[in-house]
């Protein structure tokens, strides 16, 4: 096999050269390629029910009625939320709830049926701990669809003993249906929206940060750079050869995640596959030349590298995953607009489980390409002043020699 040193300066000289960079660097070796799969793997392990169901919850019947335990049936048949214990009081139904025992507990008051019966409304109380947002709104949510229709139930029931038609008396319970729509995650998987959304935000952290390594290795010192450039014979050629190498990698890594998603996970493709390739390839330049500029200006390669933990670290935070940004203030808001990996997640979100169309879909896409655009200037403005600053460095110093 032919070896690097045999091969003409230029661009496959430093291509090849970062290969076996990799080879004899196992950390980075690590950092590209072994981290991210690692990470995926545990998310897609996490996810990979997709569904939250049968969250345990306690009830205190204080009724014992039979109405009562139709509650409790019906509510132990919801599919969030399942009676894991009964308690005999508030206190113990606190500890269970502090001790994360359960996620929540139903009060079923004294004089339940009869109130019911009579035509009073009686308040059933469900305690839940929201700091656990998602498990505690899974479980309210349950409760919030069983007791409500346990209750229509003994209406409409009332109402035909006393001679109304069953019709009649559902429209007087009812008279403004209201039908609900749930639109591109009708299922609620967690798979499809949350973990989908997850991988951009660690492969920028992987990317970001793995290139401000790799560059600062050639770029921490003009002498390092300056050998850079001669081995691809210009700055250009030089870094395309340098940057090629991991943009295949982390393209490899991201396949890798897709084939999971899409594959074993069955996460929908209802928009453009050509369209999520082109976003997915501009995502993960933009975010090498975000870390390859944050090496060019901060020297050395250990303040880049802690710069851009820095910035991409929050990063899940800040893209809208787990709060919308149109709530976010106008620091939080823009801090997201500065990161590629937020544009991606729309593009991604709209290629997937919405299926948006052509036109709508170009935005974020082409908000990427600026990224990738704006940061190679960036870069190439950076490298033409090194280089003229060595350059002139070069001439003082003959120069000295010269008039000595």
């Amino acid at each position: 096999m032919t070896g690097v040193g045999s091969i003409t300066p230029g661009f496959w000289l430093v291509f090849c050269r970062e290969f076996a960079w990799l080879r004899r660097r196992p950390f980075l070796l690590c950092l590209t390629t072994f981290v991210p799969l690692v990470l995926m793997g545990i998310l897609t392990l996490t996810f990979s029910a997709g569904l939250v169901t049968r969250l345990p919850i306690a009830v205190l019947d204080l009724d014992g009625t039979e109405l009562s335990r139709q509650v409790i049936r019906t509510v132990d048949a919801t599919p969030d939320s399942a009676i894991a214990m009964r308690v005999t009081d508030l206190a113990e139904g606190k500890h269970a709830i502090l001790s994360g025992k359960i996620y929540g507990l139903l009060l079923l008051p004294r004089n339940l049926e009869r109130d019911v019966f009579a035509g009073r409304r009686p308040e059933v109380v469900f305690f839940y701990n929201n700091q656990l947002m998602t498990p505690g709104s899974l479980a309210a949510r349950g409760i919030n669809n069983a007791v409500p229709a346990v209750e229509g139930a003994v209406k409409v029931s009332l109402r035909t003993s006393r001679g109304i038609a069953p019709e009649a008396a559902q429209q007087a319970i009812t008279p403004i249906p209201v039908q609900m729509q749930t639109l591109f995650n009708p299922t609620q998987n967690y798979a499809h929206f949350l973990l989908a959304s997850v991988v951009p935000a660690v492969l920028q952290i992987v990317i970001v940060l793995s290139s401000a390594y790799a560059a600062g290795l050639d770029t921490e010192t003009t002498h390092r750079l300056r050998i850079l450039r001669r081995l691809g014979h210009g700055l250009w050629p030089a870094m395309a050869g340098k940057i090629l190498p991991y943009t295949l990698l982390f393209l490899g890594v991201l396949g890798v995640a897709d084939a999971l998603l899409f594959g074993v996970l069955e996460l929908p493709l209802r928009g453009n596959p050509f369209l999520l390739l082109a976003a997915g390839t501009l995502f993960i330049l933009a975010c090498q030349f975000y870390g390859l500029v944050l090496a060019l200006f901060f020297k050395p390669v250990a303040s880049a590298i802690s710069l851009a933990t820095l910035i991409v670290s929050p990063a899940f935070g800040f893209m809208g995953i787990g709060f919308p940004r149109l709530g976010m203030n106008a620091f939080a808001y823009w801090w997201g607009a500065t990161l590629p990996g937020t544009w991606y997640l729309t593009a991604r979100v709209d290629q997937t489980v919405r299926g948006t169309p052509f036109d709508l879909s170009l935005h974020p896409i082409l908000v990427l390409l600026a990224f990738v655009i704006g940061l190679a200037l960036v870069a190439g403005v950076k490298l033409e002043f090194v280089r003229r600053e060595t350059e002139r460095h070069k001439r003082d110093v003959r120069a000295v020699g010269i008039g000595t």
